[in-house]
């Protein structure tokens, strides 16, 4: 990420937890100008979701309070594109509509697909249909490990 930055290149990404988290994480310390995070809703309806996953126990409240806080900053910086005129509600179909997005301002996509993940393997297909230069890097994670 750091090297992509350092070559002129920009960073798009869609906001989630893990690998968004963390190339978001470094744009922001490196060129945060050169950042733009893509939600598929508006940032209010974003938290309250990840609010909500956290009192469900699928993520830690941690986790969900340093997304937001991470957002919060890249809005700050100009770089959020946030989706209200979409349905307010967080699902596999505004997440594959997001995944749409981020594609299309993407001319290339370093895919990063931890356990298996459908919505990667969507933005992939969906860069692969664009014909953009697609590279997929496979992991196997426990959640407890993501920010």
């Amino acid at each position: 990420m750091a090297a992509a930055l350092a070559a002129g290149k920009s960073v798009v990404t869609g906001g989630a937890l893990a690998t968004d988290y963390w190339a978001t994480e470094v744009a922001l310390i490196i060129d945060p100008a050169r950042l733009k995070v893509i939600l598929p809703t508006s940032l209010e309806t974003y938290a309250a979701h990840y609010g909500r996953r956290a009192a469900e126990g699928v993520i830690s409240a941690q986790q969900a309070e340093g997304l937001i806080r991470q957002l919060e900053a890249v809005a700050q910086a100009g770089g959020l594109v946030e989706h209200p005129e979409r349905p307010q509600i967080v699902n596999v179909t505004t997440y594959y509509l997001r995944n749409q997005d981020v594609v299309d301002a993407a001319d290339e996509l370093l895919a990063f697909q931890v356990n298996a993940s459908a919505g990667t393997q969507d933005t992939v297909d969906k860069a692969r249909v664009k014909g953009i230069p697609v590279a997929i890097f496979t992991f196997e994670a426990a959640s407890d490990l993501w920010p």
